[in-house]
């Protein structure tokens, strides 16, 4: 298995390629003219078409949800996206916060940052930035963001209680995510679960739906409920390309879902935290851990 840095280099170098590439292009390019399915990172998208904010160039189709859909962004908030790509969800939300709110992408390749910049300045934008960074150490101070969302990129993080720590700490109390992304309901064969092609896309990456929604649970986030489902169905001709006609069948006769989840819960208030210091160290006082800043 990848190490860590291993997994995040290869990200890296998959997503730097299709940020050099256009919408059309990453869309066609399982095998170009031949008509088969769109690579395992295509397959999942939704319509963001009707959406207000939407940019069209902005959208490389490699989501799995409609996240700011669900987030609940209201004026004026601060709104982090985590792999904000060519920025199409920060667009987004950034018509929903309006010109007194503020909207930070972070990304983790270069490519990507490039590509979001030159769209945020040919649409005008002056209050919407992008950050090249890591989403296991954001390049943000703490308790300053009203809203995160992120649209099937987390499952690219290798350590994702560390991505949800950092989600919780950057997070004003009260403040609150919605999140797409990938989750499995049963075991992927072993071919999938090591392919690169297939963690890029979002799928040997997943974790168990209930490791993911416990991890949220852990780590102390309130209100939290699935805002939608939607299964995925990796087409034959992808699956072929790991698994043998054997394994494939029994793959598909095994049950295994590939699932799509929105997911959303808040951080718990001032208050709340207080209490919970207090009712985990009986009233002894507990030294800050140093954040990252």
């Amino acid at each position: 298995m990848n190490t860590n840095q291993e997994t995040k280099d290869m990200v890296r170098a998959k997503y730097a390629e299709i940020a050099l590439q256009d919408r059309a292009a990453n869309a066609s390019s399982c095998c170009g003219a031949g008509g088969c399915s769109t690579e395992v990172y295509n397959i999942m998208t939704d319509d963001y078409g009707t959406l207000k904010g939407y940019n069209p160039d902005a959208d490389l189709g490699l989501g799995c949800g409609l996240p700011t859909e669900f987030a609940g962004i209201k004026p004026g908030d601060t709104v982090l996206d985590l792999g904000s790509g060519a920025g199409n969800d920060c667009f987004v939300a950034r018509a929903e916060t309006g010109e007194d709110g503020r909207v930070i992408g972070v990304d983790f390749t270069p490519e990507m940052i490039a590509k979001a910049k030159a769209n945020a300045a040919k649409l005008g934008y002056q209050n919407v930035e992008f950050r090249q960074g890591d989403i296991e150490a954001l390049p943000l101070t703490s308790n300053i963001v009203d809203v995160v969302v992120s649209n099937c990129v987390l499952n690219l993080v290798p350590d994702k209680r560390k991505a949800f720590t950092e989600v919780l700490r950057v997070l004003k109390p009260g403040g609150h995510f919605s999140i797409s992304d990938v989750v499995l309901r049963g075991e992927l064969p072993a071919n999938l679960a090591k392919a690169a092609e297939m963690y890029a896309g979002c799928v040997s990456g997943a974790l168990q739906e209930s490791d993911y929604l416990g991890i949220i649970h852990e780590l102390g986030f309130e209100q939290v409920s699935v805002q939608k489902r939607k299964p995925i169905v990796v087409p034959d001709d992808i699956l072929r390309n790991f698994l043998s006609k054997e394994e494939l069948a029994a793959f598909k006769a095994s049950g295994t879902g590939i699932v799509s989840i929105t997911v959303s819960a808040a951080k718990p208030t001032v208050k709340a935290e207080k209490d919970e210091l207090k009712a985990a160290c009986c009233g002894s006082p507990i030294a800050a851990e140093p954040r990252p800043s």
